[in-house]
Parts: C-alpha cells; structure tokens; sequence
C-alpha cells in the first residue's frame, strides 16, 4: 500500500476517534460550541473516505479511455471535501444562532474540556504526519485532508480557551453560541479556499511562477548557440506536471543531434521538477540562442 493512502486510513481512523470523543464531550457539557467541533470531525470523517477512494482511482496507471492517467480525480476529492465543509459551516451557524435566542445552562464543562483536548491532541499529531507525506509525493487531496485537520485542530484550541472562560466564569456562557459561529465562519473560509483550488486544477491552471521560472532556467542552461525556446505552456495534473514548448534549431543540425538535445532537456527537467512530462515540438530556426518570452507562461 503506497504512503499516500496508509494516510488516507489514518486520517479516517483518527477521524472516528475523535468524532466519538467530541461527540461525548458535547453529551457531557450541551455546549454548542463542542457541537460544532464534533460535526466537523463528522466531515473529518467523511472526507477521508473521499480521500481515499480518490487516491485509490490515482494510482491507476494510464489506460486506453485515460492515456494521461487517473491523477485530477485529486481536485474532484478535494472540492468534494470543501463543500462538505461548507455544509458543516452552514449547521454549525444555524445551532449556534438558536443557541443565542434560547440560552441554555451548560453541564460538567471539566471533563468535556478534558475529552476535547485529547481529541485535538490525536488531530494534530496526524495532521502533522499527513502534511509531511503530502508534500514528499506532491498529493493536493492528501494535503486538503491534513490541512482540514489542522483546521480542527485549531477550531478546537478555540473552543476550549472559550468554555475555559465560562468554566470560571458561568455569566459569560453567551460565549458558547459566539464561538461557534466564529468556528463556522473559519471552517467556510478552508471550504472555499479547497473549492478554488480544485476549480484550478480541472481547468489546467498554469504551474505556479517558481516552477516556470526553474523551467526557463534549466532550458537556458542547456541550450547551445542557435537554439531557442519559445511558445511554453504548462499544467498541473494530480502530482504531475505537464510541460510543453517549441525548441527552434538549427536548419543544418541533423534529427539525430536534435534528439540527443531534447533528450538532455527532457532529463534535466524531470530532476528539477519531479513526475515531470515534457512534450518537446522541434521546429527549423536560425539566430543566437536565447530564451523567448511566452505569452500566458
């Protein structure tokens, strides 16, 4: 089983421990602002069976129907992942405000706030694990999910120093309610920000300017006198990059000579940018060599 999806399970499995927990706590102190922590462990919880089924369909190598591979089957996952964290917004908000209309006495708030903790403890140690791997092999669904749970994490720390008050303080309980609509607007913003990336990805949005920067620089590198570049495009599929551009030679060089050069480009653009595809058009030119601008790169 490869890295990415020994995650996904992980990322399930602390997803059903914590939802027990924050579900228990909440039971414990009928305080809405835990409400709102146990279900985004809900959509925790969910989106790590997206998660993995997505992963799952990612690593299947190309076929007849998909010649480019399974891997944007990622950004369908993780825009999945940022509606359903705006559903939980939404329920978390219409609690909340009928919490503030019908105040209500909170319970044993010592031992919920003790049950909370814990389950934000376990959140955050996978989170941090799920985060490292995500960005050794380049998954944008494996980095929604860890990034969700570090929301959790810090939604938690929140409603904890907030019902930390009330338990001290039991005239300040209009806290609960305000928590959990500040906890609602915060998770929204993950959502839509998951959203527009995933929007990105399926419309082939280009590599970021780092990227095509290390791109003009390793072809600038490389080519000899009378060569050029010209007309890049590139795009991000899943991990994978797409790499595409026009290599003017010149018209004496033979077809021999130019394919060794686009051997040593392809080559040196697949160590600069891993799980690169490059595409490479060779097209007859004469001039010193040089780098051209492409509009849209």
């Amino acid at each position: 089983m490869s890295p990415t999806r020994r995650m996904a399970l992980l990322s399930i499995a602390t997803s059903i421990a914590t939802l027990l927990l924050k579900f228990g706590a909440y039971a414990l102190t009928d305080a809405v602002s835990l409400l709102s922590d146990a279900l985004e462990a809900l959509v925790n919880m969910a989106a790590g069976l997206v998660a993995l089924a997505a992963l799952t369909i990612a690593e299947r190598p190309p076929d007849e129907d998909h010649p480019y591979g399974h891997d944007k089957v990622e950004y369908f996952s993780s825009g999945v992942e940022g509606v359903l964290i705006l559903v939980a917004a939404l329920a978390i908000a219409w609690t909340a405000a009928g919490r503030l209309m019908h105040p209500a006495e909170l319970g044993d708030l010592g031992p919920g706030l003790l049950v909370a903790g814990v389950a934000a403890v376990l959140n955050l140690v996978t989170s941090r694990l799920m985060l490292r791997v995500a960005h050794q092999h380049d998954s944008i669904v494996l980095e929604a999910d860890a990034k969700h749970l570090m929301t959790d994490v810090w939604t938690s720390a929140g409603v904890i120093a907030g019902l930390a008050i009330v338990l001290f303080a039991p005239q300040w309980r209009i806290l609960d309610p305000l928590i959990a609509i500040a906890v609602a607007a915060q998770i929204a913003w993950t959502g839509f920000d998951l959203i527009r990336r995933s929007a990105g990805g399926l419309m082939d949005t280009g590599l970021d300017a780092q990227d095509v920067a290390t791109i003009r620089t390793t072809v600038a590198r490389l080519l000899p006198d009378g060569t050029s570049m010209s007309a890049l495009r590139t795009r991000k599929s899943g991990a994978k990059r797409f790499i595409e551009f026009k290599l003017q030679v010149p018209g004496e060089q033979t077809v021999s000579a130019a394919h060794a050069l686009c051997d040593r480009l392809e080559a040196e653009l697949a160590t600069a940018l891993p799980r690169a595809s490059v595409t490479i058009h060779v097209e007859p030119a004469s001039g010193a060599g040089h780098v051209e601008p492409a509009s849209g790169a």
